[in-house]
């Protein structure tokens, strides 16, 4: 049996800040995050082929794809997220086709809203590096995922997710003007973590949206100084530097508050980030207890999280099973990136 180059990267759940690691607002102003990764995974696995052969094997969505070993795969909508880390692999490290089969799956499908595609993409590099033992850490890998998704292929999104796949852990992430990232690991108490994941109910819609059409138009409003979007986004920025200090001093009481806070917020960014079947659930979360919520990633559909203290989270778990969705068991991890070979 050949040899196998394996790696795995965790999802996020975006707790803070969503929406201000978005380009322009990222360059214009400055963006600020807190993330957290969770034990769902996205998984890679590369072995090297002696036939002249790309094989690209999606496995949760059954898509097989064959191509002859080039230094080049067109983009042309097929499994895109892997042909643009194929190419960018041999432009800048290999200099030379390679002949492989790559298998990917991962434990969320697209358009959930907890940064699927951008770990996939993380994930893919990790295999990649352990395959040729490329000098790559944690800062150089997630730029990397970063070009490749939103400057290669031309994808809508921030910046957070990249980071958060290639980090783990609670972080506070700050965005700069240009490439600049800071990644601050948060050292919380373990007594925290675990208050905040037994009240955190992750809810799955059932259904999904594409988040680059919801994050354009957000980045239309703030390139045309959309004074309601700009003044929402500014208060973003706040919500996740409030986040922060909440979870650090243990002022668990109000993180339900300052969750609702950014949404209130986040629902001003750009249409389609809510909608009347969205707004129902968050009502009904509310009326039986959850103190604040969020939808994860962009909006528009996928997960949503409630903030549910005081032994809330059964009564809104109940309530919301009425609309046909499904509450998420999920642990926080606090490692990120894995690669191996075997």
């Amino acid at each position: 049996m050949r040899k196998l180059y394996r790696s795995k990267a965790p999802l996020r759940l975006g707790l803070a800040g969503g929406g201000t690691d978005v380009p322009p607002y990222s360059d214009l102003y400055g963006g600020a995050v807190l993330n957290a990764t969770i034990n769902k995974y996205a998984y890679a696995t590369i072995q090297p082929r002696t036939d002249g052969k790309i094989v690209f094997k999606s496995l949760d969505n059954g898509k097989n794809l064959v191509y002859e070993a080039t230094k080049k795969l067109e983009i042309d909508g097929e499994l895109d997220l892997l042909k643009g880390i194929y190419n960018r692999i041999v432009r800048d490290f290999t200099g030379e086709a390679l002949s492989f089969e790559l298998s990917t799956i991962v434990d969320a499908p697209p358009g959930s809203g907890l940064g699927t595609s951008s770990t996939l993409v993380v994930t893919i590099l990790g295999a990649f590096a352990e395959w040729f033992k490329l000098p790559l850490g944690e800062y150089d890998i997630a730029r990397l995922a970063y070009q490749i998704e939103r400057i290669d292929l031309n994808m809508a999104g921030g910046k957070q997710d990249q980071y958060a796949a290639t980090f783990g852990g609670v972080n506070f992430m700050e965005f700069f003007n240009g490439d600049k990232v800071v990644v601050n690991p948060l050292r919380i108490r373990s007594d925290y973590l675990d208050e905040i994941a037994y009240n955190l109910v992750l809810f799955n819609t059932e259904t999904s949206r594409l988040s680059s059409e919801i994050i354009a138009r957000q980045s239309r409003n703030i390139r045309e100084k959309d004074a309601a979007s700009l003044d929402a986004t500014h208060k973003l920025k706040i919500q996740a530097m409030m986040m922060k200090e909440a979870v650090l001093k243990g002022e668990l009481d109000k993180i339900g508050e300052i969750l609702d806070y950014g949404w209130q917020n986040k629902k001003q960014l750009a249409p389609g980030i809510t909608n009347p079947m969205i707004d129902q659930l968050y009502q009904t979360a509310m009326d039986n207890g959850a103190s604040g919520g969020k939808i994860s990633g962009a909006g528009g559909g996928g997960f949503i999280l409630f903030y549910c203290p005081n032994n809330a989270r059964h009564k809104v778990i109940k309530a919301l099973s009425e609309f046909g969705g499904v509450a998420h068991p999920y642990e926080f991890t606090m490692t990120g990136l894995k690669s191996w070979s075997i």
